[in-house]
């Protein structure tokens, strides 16, 4: 047959049947993973660190480059997309501070949080999202989505990183941003010296030294928000809160290498035994002590997997005033 014989032609056709339904069965779980991650811009090498163990529980030997060769036959590889937008408005009066995270190394969870701001447009209007994340963790631990750009809506997010983290150490951490006039202003700087929290801020036209924040902001809106429909400042807070909660705790992270940033925070242990250093506006990974992460415990509760930075910020929370409900970090309410 064809010059084959009936034994090599049935055992090419098996061959083939068997490849067919392995790649089909291996198109579904990429499906049922973007799905639950309620985004269809994960990419290959996070998905594959996904689904390998269930690869290798089906006797399916497919690569990492095998998977991506096969997402691009299926038109199924992630496209990037070009940011167009400025929040920063850094030509004001205000102190700017110096540029202090060159040559830090990243050890732990809360040595140094980086703040940014993103836009976000909706039917109604445009809004506008502030971060903060821990720059050892990659973990959003505080957020808030406004209508303006005014300082108030800077310290919302502010004090929902604080109340996240009550255990920082007074004078160990830096909070680091851009010259933007939110992070300048008064009441934004009079909070951070309030708990001793040291301010390093990038160097003028030097958007590269906020690289961390930016690339955050940008995971946020290339891979959930760009795909979706909002209709105003309400129905984007509720869609973001649950974004920022797949983002902590379901969401491999390259740099963490593919851990997730949620048992990083919460845990504190090592990288898979890799730290970061600051080396200008790069950040570079070297070997630590530690060779093996720890798992998280099995009895771990939600809320060690995801803080209360995955709720909205409450809009009393803007207020410097104090009430009988605060909590206290290092002997300050919040």
């Amino acid at each position: 047959m064809f010059g084959k014989t009936r034994q090599a032609y049935y055992k090419l056709l098996n061959h083939e049947v068997e490849t067919f339904t392995q790649e089909t069965i291996v198109l579904e779980m990429v499906k049922k993973e973007r799905k639950k991650a309620k985004t269809k811009r994960w990419g290959g090498r996070k998905i594959y660190s996904i689904i390998k163990e269930d690869l290798e529980k089906q006797n399916i030997k497919m690569g990492r480059d095998k998977l991506f060769d096969l997402l691009r036959s299926e038109g199924m590889l992630v496209k990037p997309r070009k940011r167009h937008f400025f929040t920063t408005q850094s030509h004001h009066w205000l102190h700017k501070y110096e540029y202090l995270i060159d040559g830090m190394e990243l050890t732990a969870p809360n040595q140094l949080w980086v703040s940014d701001i993103t836009y976000v447009e909706s039917q109604d209007e445009v809004l506008y999202l502030y971060l903060i994340t821990d720059a050892y963790s990659k973990m959003i631990i505080g957020w808030y989505i406004s209508t303006n750009l005014k300082a108030d809506s800077a310290v919302k997010a502010l004090k929902m990183a604080l109340r996240n983290n009550p255990d920082i150490s007074a004078g160990q951490l830096i909070h680091h941003s851009d010259r933007g006039v939110q992070y300048c202003s008064y009441q934004y700087v009079e909070i951070l010296n309030k708990y001793n929290i040291k301010i390093s801020m990038t160097h003028g036209g030097s958007p590269h030294q906020n690289s961390i924040a930016e690339r955050v902001n940008g995971i946020i809106k290339d891979e959930w928000l760009y795909d979706m429909e909002l209709k105003n400042r309400d129905r984007a807070e509720k869609k973001i809160k649950d974004i920022i909660k797949v983002y902590n705790t379901k969401r491999p992270h390259q740099s963490l290498n593919y851990d997730i940033p949620a048992q990083v925070h919460q845990m504190g242990f090592l990288r898979n035994g890799v730290e970061s250093v600051i080396i200008g506006s790069r950040y570079k990974n070297k070997k630590a002590g530690l060779n093996k992460t720890q798992p998280l415990p099995t009895n771990a509760s939600k809320s060690q997997l995801f803080l209360t930075g995955c709720s909205p910020a409450e809009p009393a929370s803007a207020s410097l005033r104090q009430n009988k409900n605060d909590k206290k970090i290092n002997g300050n309410k919040i």
